[in-house]
């Protein structure tokens, strides 16, 4: 019976071998590709801080959420992590130093003192390229930044001291943003971008600068100066920036001492300059040939040397608003050698009549809130390509307009002679005028005959001035097909024409 019954269950365990499907599984021989009992077959989810954002494997979103403790739970393969609008006063060494994967940090407004964004904390971070500090708490710059860097933002802080390895030994960094902060020259080092040869941008605007500082990087081709205090630019400061397009210098307070001939003569791509809002008596010399807008306004100028110009031949922009320039401020033929000039602005000088001899090639003369009380039969005639002229709010009286003075004018598109003495229509108006603005005058009847072939004249405005439904003389409204009349364009005491069938 025993010998039967161990028969019997060896037969039995050789058949149960033989059903089963696979070997019996041992510790550490599990399927990892097989789902077990209680698990999903989804991968697991990111880890993401509480109320936070990721879209992206490397991308962590904080932004806004009031925040005022550095995020915990930020995965090491973070790339690009975005702080910015929160209450951070700090960022904690041990949790920003392990995300050494980092290529953007934003921290744009918040409450980080320097005292609050360690110098360490930046060392492990060999990949940053772009870090946004601005709108917060920075007394000084962070002295050490990492090599990798490409973009800098520190603007809108109370900056007022940055070291030699803040953005010195950079050879990406193409963009820094100071401005808006305290900094002064001292606070500058000489060697502050030593090593960093592609810095394209800089914005030092907005700060206490009382000298154009030296030793700027070479490959510069923005430089923002404006809101400063700046006086002089030290002889040759300017001397290797030959890659320069773009100098703002407005609102600081340089006078003709501060510059000198050599000043601008280096500056051999520079395209755009603007030195309004200062107190200069001349305009400066040793202008590069390559300059296309120059901004003068708000100076004290007085009078505009041919000579000073003759080398920016390519000027197309020159504005000169708000200076001193009287009677002899503009002599004739003194802009003749800007070929190219485009657009010359001279609001609110004391010119009495119109520049003779300005560059024949010339679109726009903007001449409104000066004196000038005549226009002769000639005085336009070496622009007959002007297409927009700005009188208004001269000494203009109707007596002392020449019948021809714009007849030559045949591309003329805007004229405005609104706030002069005229009492009648202007004659001879260029049959292309779309524009033609009267207003605040003493205007005291209108008559056909001036306004004849003015068949694509569409604005008209005639408000402000002594005009009565009985003053407008019959036709006249016939003369005006395309005329297209708004509430705003004619004075309320005359009746809206009749629109074209």
């Amino acid at each position: 019976m025993v010998r039967g019954a161990g028969e019997g269950l060896r037969r039995l365990s050789l058949l149960l071998l033989l059903l089963w499907p696979g070997p019996l599984a041992t510790p550490g021989m599990e399927d990892a590709t097989f789902p077990h009992l209680g698990e999903s077959s989804q991968p697991p989810p990111r880890a993401c801080p509480p109320r936070c954002s990721c879209p992206r494997a490397d991308t962590v979103d904080c932004n806004g959420l009031d925040l005022r403790v550095f995020p915990d739970n930020i995965t090491r393969a973070a790339q690009h992590l975005s702080l910015q609008n929160n209450q951070l006063q700090e960022l904690p060494y041990n949790e920003l130093s392990r995300l050494s994967s980092l290529r953007t940090l934003n921290l744009h407004n918040n409450r980080i003192s320097s005292e609050g964004l360690p110098d360490e904390a930046f060392e492990s971070l060999t990949q940053l390229q772009h870090i946004y500090v601005a709108h917060n708490k920075l007394s000084v710059a962070p002295q050490f930044l990492p090599r990798s860097l490409r973009v800098a933002d520190l603007a809108a802080n109370q900056v007022m001291e940055i070291f030699p390895l803040t953005f010195g030994q950079k050879p990406a960094l193409r963009s820094v943003y100071l401005h808006n902060n305290q900094l002064d020259n001292a606070g500058l080092p000489a060697d502050a971008f030593r090593g960093s040869e592609a810095v394209a941008t800089l914005s030092l605007s907005s700060n206490r600068l009382r000298y154009l500082p030296p030793s700027l990087p070479a490959s510069l081709e923005r430089l923002h100066l404006q809101n400063n205090l700046i006086s002089k630019v030290p002889r040759g400061a300017l001397s290797h920036q030959t890659q320069l397009r773009e100098l703002y210098l407005q609102h600081n307070q340089l006078t003709d001492n501060g510059l000198d001939a050599t000043t601008f003569s280096k500056l051999r791509s520079l395209e755009y300059l603007d030195l309004s809002h200062n107190q200069l008596a001349t305009v400066p010399a040793g202008l590069p040939r390559t300059l296309a807008v120059l901004h003068l306004g708000r100076n004290r100028i007085r009078r505009v040397e041919a000579g000073r110009l003759r080398g920016a031949r390519a000027l197309r922009y020159l504005l000169l608003q708000h200076n001193a320039l009287g009677s002899a401020g503009l002599p004739a033929g003194a802009l003749r050698p800007l070929r190219g000039l485009h657009t010359l602005h001279l609001y609110g000088n004391g010119l009495d009549r119109v520049p003779l001899a300005l560059p024949r090639r010339l679109h726009a003369l903007v001449l409104p809130h000066n004196r000038v009380a005549a226009l002769g039969a000639r005085d336009l005639a070496s622009t007959p390509g002007l297409a927009e002229l700005n009188l208004a709010y001269n000494r203009l009286a109707s007596a002392r307009v020449h019948r021809r003075a714009f007849r030559r004018l045949r591309g003329l598109r805007s004229l405005d002679l609104a706030g002069n003495q005229l009492t009648r229509l202007p004659t001879g108006l260029p049959a292309g005028l779309r524009a033609l603005r009267l207003q605040r005058n003493q205007l005291r009847g209108l008559e056909p005959e001036p306004l004849a072939g003015l068949d694509q004249l569409r604005e008209l405005s005639l408000a402000h001035n002594r005009l009565r439904v009985g003053d407008i003389g019959p036709g006249t409204w016939h003369e005006l097909q395309a005329l297209q009349v708004r509430g705003r364009l004619v004075s309320r005491a005359v009746p809206t024409p009749p629109l074209p069938a």
